[in-house]
């Protein structure tokens, strides 16, 4: 009913940028948070940021100040700018949103496929 697909994934050097994408589409009433999460071989998933669909952000500490997420609600889409990467930051990015179904009063989360990005010279 509903499905997010994520791109933007790469192989970039340490100190480089890169920019993921999510676009949630199908049955969508409305979307509250959406977010990205990140993991890494033998971690756990964990929260790298959301967004509110009023734009509040939250960002894990390993990010803050280095990544800025942003969303677009007319397109459905979520944006996490990635700038200074470091080798630690390789690991599979999810996105992640929280959907209210068209015609259903509730919301359930939906997670996307993942995207890889690896850090590395």
């Amino acid at each position: 009913q509903v499905q997010l697909v994520e791109s933007g994934g790469n192989l970039v050097q340490p100190g480089g940028s890169l920019r993921l994408s999510c676009a949630a589409s199908g049955r969508i009433g409305s979307i509250n948070v959406m977010g990205w999460y990140r993991q890494a071989p033998g971690k756990q998933r964990e929260l790298v940021a959301d967004i509110t669909k009023g734009g509040s952000t939250n960002y894990g500490d390993s990010v803050k100040g280095r990544f800025t997420i942003s969303r677009d609600n007319a397109k459905n889409t979520v944006y996490l700018q990635m700038n200074s990467l470091k080798p630690e930051d390789t690991a599979v990015y999810y996105c992640k949103a929280d959907v209210r179904v068209s015609g259903r009063g509730q919301y359930s989360d939906y997670w996307g496929q993942g995207t890889q990005v690896t850090v590395s010279s």
